[in-house]
């Protein structure tokens, strides 16, 4: 089937309490993977393409692979621009084919973030394009993004209401306490406020860095509104760690298949298991 908007899903995901992953794809084998745990689960599946892995593979390489992996499985599979840093960068990724993306005007202001997000909204469902907004401040290290500790920031529940009654952006991403990369001790999610928001919105909540969360917090995460979840250091961690340990075993591997082919099994199991902690098997 050709690549859908997320609303294909996420109503869905909310209404019945699971959540659907955002696994971001960073070169063919993360593709193959993704889609092959995907069909194996039944489960939708979100691709999520960070601007640093765009100019990585090229923009017209990503929307022909996820094209051809939608096609090929029969999933409803969604192309998600993450963090999108600009209007022009979101309108470039809708006319190459994208599906969904995230306008993440966490930075601004808060009146300037509305105004930002709505301009992107507008444009987006005028041709059938999810949108995602975020509020508040993620902390850690991924891909662009490099933001301290000390510098990030809660969302203010009042202000993230305020935000989705102005915007009507399809997933709302908020800061509750979790970080992109991998984490050094337990996160301290902030579930009150993922579900006083929840409560008054109709869009999912989304939450970043779902990377080394554990599980029962994930599980809490979503029974209080969490409908989508980002995954991607795991993947990178554990398919790194399988290329790691064969080259150190065979130093005359020139083959990259060898090693490309083992870490892209990896990545298919790490799926394959947030797929049944999600909830998402077996709902596509």
């Amino acid at each position: 089937m050709p690549l859908v908007s997320m609303n294909e899903f996420l109503p869905r995901a909310k209404k019945e309490g699971f959540a659907v992953g955002q696994f971001n794809i960073n070169n063919l084998e993360y593709v193959q993977a993704i889609t092959a745990a995907g069909k194996e689960e039944n489960s939708p599946l979100i691709f999520g393409a960070s601007e640093g892995a765009i100019r990585y593979m090229g923009l017209d390489n990503m929307v022909a692979l996820s094209k051809v992996a939608a096609k090929e499985s029969g999933l409803p599979i969604a192309l998600h621009l993450d963090h999108g840093s600009s209007f022009e960068v979101v309108m470039q990724c809708i006319r190459a084919g994208f599906s969904s993306v995230m306008f993440d005007g966490s930075h601004y202001p808060l009146e300037e973030n509305i105004r930002l997000t709505k301009k992107v909204v507008e444009a987006a469902h005028a041709v059938g394009v999810s949108v995602e907004g975020e509020l508040g401040t993620i902390g850690g290290v991924e891909d662009d993004l490099d933001v301290a500790e000390e510098d990030a920031s809660l969302a203010n529940p009042k202000d993230a209401i305020r935000f989705w009654e102005e915007t009507q952006v399809d997933a709302m991403a908020i800061a509750v306490g979790t970080a992109h990369g991998m984490y050094k001790g337990v996160p301290k999610i902030r579930y009150e406020i993922i579900e006083e928001v929840s409560k008054k919105i109709d869009a999912p909540i989304v939450l970043h860095g779902g990377s080394g969360v554990p599980d029962e917090s994930i599980q809490k995460a979503i029974s209080l509104g969490v409908g989508k979840i980002n995954v991607n250091t795991e993947n990178q961690v554990e398919s790194t760690k399988v290329i790691r340990e064969l080259l150190d075993q065979n130093p005359n591997i020139i083959d990259t298949r060898k090693f490309m082919g083992p870490a892209r099994d990896i990545i298919k199991e790490v799926v394959k298991g947030k797929i049944r902690l999600f909830g998402s098997a077996n709902k596509a």
